[in-house]
């Protein structure tokens, strides 16, 4: 068995896309029991999240692998899966950076309550909702291509 560059991204940017989506999983499944607690219990849960931006670096990780993947000479098929699911991660980091982002930024990493907390919050759940879609849609985009690359 011969391991090729294209392997060897192609498994990177799985590991990667999958490591991402453990924090983007939690937020989808926790979201329908937090947005039911109050002002104060919930700005209490979300001091748990202190330290998951280390996540970020796997996004990150996972973006550069799935490029580089794109880029490398192969089937076009295997360029356009590995291209789209950098896509998705590039949406994903936009998602982060245009609505879940600002929420942070605004309530000082919930330790702050400003006044229109809820609208914050609405936000930065629904951001992290569709942030997930997208890394999840990039790593069914990663696993169709190790599953069925063909064997030289």
């Amino acid at each position: 068995m011969t391991v090729s560059r294209f392997s060897i991204l192609s498994f990177l940017a799985l590991v990667l896309t999958a490591i991402t989506l453990i924090p983007l999983g939690a937020h989808v499944f926790e979201m329908s029991a937090k947005m039911k607690l109050g002002r104060d219990a919930y700005f209490v849960v979300q001091g748990l999240y202190r330290g998951w931006a280390y996540f970020g670096i796997a996004m990150v990780g996972s973006l550069l692998a799935c490029l580089a993947n794109a880029a490398l000479p192969g089937e076009r098929r295997d360029r356009f899966l590995s291209l789209f699911a950098a896509l998705m991660i590039a949406a994903s980091l936009g998602i982060f950076f245009v609505y879940v982002n600002p929420a942070n930024q605004i309530t000082q990493n919930w330790t702050s309550i400003p006044a229109n907390w809820k609208n914050w919050r609405y936000q930065w759940e629904w951001g992290h909702v569709v942030s997930a879609v997208c890394a999840f849609l990039a790593f069914l985009a990663l696993a169709w291509l190790a599953v069925t690359k063909k064997e030289k």
